[in-house]
């Protein structure tokens, strides 16, 4: 099993694009490219990391002729923070009816299946949570905006885990489950 690390490689790939683009307003995409490659990333690396940047609405790109140019975006916190909140939001109602479902097909499955399953949507009803939390901050630090959904998830999450309680498999799939959800979870300061 992987662990849930952040990709710091394309974060820093992601920085250095970012940068030389700011720095760099009147490179076009060839003289951007020839800036970058070969010193910082391969041209398959730049590419991907390019088009990772626009996906995410980080760059704009602006085309003068046959040539195109690349601009941060403008108003980026704002368009971020509303595609969090859409993201979060589209993941909520998703996970929801993923739940409802699996509620009847989950003793179904094998044992392997379900500790997937179940790690699955607990590691994304955390993140779908961390998202409201996010937009929360973002809107009103000294407010909880989103109390409803994050006692739903709550719910849910005790949902799940009543699932695994009352499952033929339980003391095979709950020590797993705890474990994984262990590199999740804040670590003792004091054991360091």
């Amino acid at each position: 099993m992987s662990q849930y690390k952040p990709n710091l490689e394309m974060y820093e790939r992601e920085r250095i694009v970012l940068e030389s683009i700011k720095t760099n307003p009147n490179l076009h995409h060839n003289a951007l490219l020839k800036f970058i490659v070969p010193e910082f990333m391969a041209k398959t690396t730049f590419e991907k990391t390019r088009d990772s940047l626009l996906e995410k609405e980080i760059i704009t790109v602006q085309t003068k002729g046959n040539m195109k140019f690349y601009h941060p975006a403008e108003n980026y916190e704002q368009k971020s923070q509303q595609h969090i909140e859409r993201n979060t939001n589209n993941s909520f109602h998703d996970l929801k009816l993923q739940i409802k479902k699996l509620d009847a097909d989950y003793r179904h499955k094998d044992v392997d299946e379900k500790i997937i399953i179940a790690n699955f949507i607990l590691r994304n009803l955390l993140e779908t949570d961390n998202g409201f939390t996010i937009s929360d901050s973002a809107k009103n630090p000294k407010k909880t905006l989103y109390r409803d959904e994050h006692l739903t998830i709550q719910q849910l999450i005790y949902q799940i885990f009543e699932m695994i309680r009352h499952d033929k498999d339980f003391e095979i799939i709950f020590p797993t489950i705890v474990s994984y959800l262990g590199i999740m979870m804040p670590k003792d300061s004091l054991n360091k």
